[in-house]
């Protein structure tokens, strides 16, 4: 969190609501990776000229990630489960929303473990829908170190 305030200023915590569990909106938090940068209109630059070499480390990492555990402490996630997304991605799941809002989202997931930013929808939806058909205890544990070695690799890094 220091290093972030330092390279990147204030606010640390990056927070954005996602739907959670039966659609219930909850804000999911990150530290923040961005800076706060904006052209002569006052419109925010794209993400790639916001993002700074600090925050890809921070992304690459997962370190990004570690504020989830307040999520987790709340209710609003779980350890391990899909991923949570934007409201404007649930599309991608057409009629097997319902189905990936039955659970809660997971700070780790079948699709991070998978390969993270390498695989795109419809795959990714595929891969949480089938963490949904298949999820219990074991399972969780493959993908808790299946997603720690794809880390550690360096799959899917930014």
């Amino acid at each position: 969190g220091i290093l972030v305030y330092i390279k990147l200023g204030s606010p640390i915590i990056f927070k954005q609501e996602r739907p959670g569990k039966d659609g219930k909106i909850f804000k999911m938090y990150k530290f923040r990776t961005m800076l706060d940068s904006y052209n002569k209109f006052g419109e925010a630059l794209p993400d790639e000229e916001r993002l700074t070499k600090f925050g890809k480390i921070l992304r690459s990492t997962s370190l990004d990630e570690l504020p989830e555990l307040f999520n987790i402490l709340k209710g609003d996630m779980s350890i391990v489960g899909p991923r949570p997304v934007v409201e404007k991605e649930l599309i991608e799941y057409g009629d097997r929303v319902d189905k990936f809002l039955s659970v809660k989202p997971g700070a780790m997931g079948l699709w991070q473990a998978s390969g993270r930013s390498e695989i795109q929808y419809p795959e990714r939806a595929d891969l949480e829908i089938s963490y949904v058909d298949h999820a219990d205890l074991w399972f969780d544990f493959k993908i808790l170190f299946m997603t720690v070695f794809a880390i550690f690799k360096g799959d899917g890094a930014m």
